[in-house]
């Protein structure tokens, strides 16, 4: 597994909003229903030079909203699977947009179903703590699924 390190300064996320509370597979319903969807904020999306998407993301939260890690040993939260957008985008209706505070991160590519324990015993074994919600990122150009760590609120 390799880790690396980044910066990524505040951003916005419009998708379609869940809780652990709606029961197993929701987060997969999400993504099912944002995709089927996805027309609708097309135009939204932060797109490169060459016109593709930058970011699809399945953000998380604790369920104040205020980003930190979910709650109860990571088994209660909020998620949020969309695009990253515009700042000044506002979202359709049945749409929600999150903005993400600035953090510097640790990322790897989610490889298997033990990516999150593995990464999370690197973290204690090196000393770091999680500082907000662990994020999903989908690289649009190869579909390459990575998982973000915040270990440092700028």
């Amino acid at each position: 597994m390799e880790i690396k390190k980044c910066i990524k300064e505040t951003f916005s996320v419009i998708g379609k909003e869940g809780s652990t509370e709606n029961g197993d597979g929701f987060i997969k319903k999400l993504w099912e229903d944002a995709n089927a969807n996805f027309n609708e904020i097309a135009s939204l999306g932060k797109k490169d030079d060459h016109g593709n998407l930058l970011g699809i993301w399945g953000v998380m939260s604790d369920l104040s909203r205020s980003f930190k890690p979910w709650e109860d040993n990571f088994t209660k939260g909020l998620y949020l699977a969309g695009i990253e957008v515009i700042d000044d985008a506002l979202p359709k209706e049945g749409w929600s947009k999150w903005t993400i505070p600035s953090y510097e991160y640790i990322y790897v590519k989610n490889e298997n179903a033990d990516t999150f324990t593995e990464v999370m015993k690197y973290l204690s074994d090196n000393n770091m703590h999680l500082v907000g919600a662990v994020h999903d990122y989908i690289c649009p150009e190869d579909g390459q699924g990575y998982m973000f760590f915040p270990i440092r609120i700028l």
